[in-house]
């Protein structure tokens, strides 16, 4: 597989999860973890996420330029928000720490661990990419 096709999977996989994101979360009674996350946060989490999307794209599109930086932020960006989310489910300590709650998607947070820290490493090798230039 070579870079290019590498950068093209990666980009669909990180739209997939920005996309389950907002499903898993689109209303608080259907969350799961320990706290629930409020709507304007899954709400920006949506949002900077197709943005991040949209500028990737048009970078991947005709790279070069400061486009690609710019989609870097906005990535780095939704990364912090969506591993901010993830931290709902760290338990809290204490004999007054709520249990954590469980949903439909699955029993605890594999799935938005391999989500999220795949997101994480897949947006470290987009800022790889485009630092060292690595796309013609």
């Amino acid at each position: 597989m070579n870079l290019d096709n590498a950068v093209w999977l990666l980009t669909g996989l990180a739209a997939v999860v920005v996309l389950l994101t907002r499903l898993r979360l689109a209303t608080e009674q259907s969350q799961a973890g320990h706290a629930l996350v409020p709507l304007a946060v899954v709400n920006a989490h949506t949002v900077i996420g197709v943005v991040a999307l949209a500028a990737w794209i048009a970078y991947l599109s005709s790279p070069g330029g400061a486009l690609g930086a710019a989609s870097l932020v906005v990535w780095w960006i939704e990364v912090v928000i969506g591993l901010l989310i993830l931290a709902r489910w760290l338990s809290g300590s204490g004999k007054h720490a709520t249990a954590t709650t469980g949903d439909s998607w699955g029993q605890g947070p594999g799935l938005s661990i391999l989500a999220h820290v795949g997101m994480l490493l897949g947006i470290c090798f987009f800022t790889w990419v485009v630092l060292a230039d690595k796309l013609a």
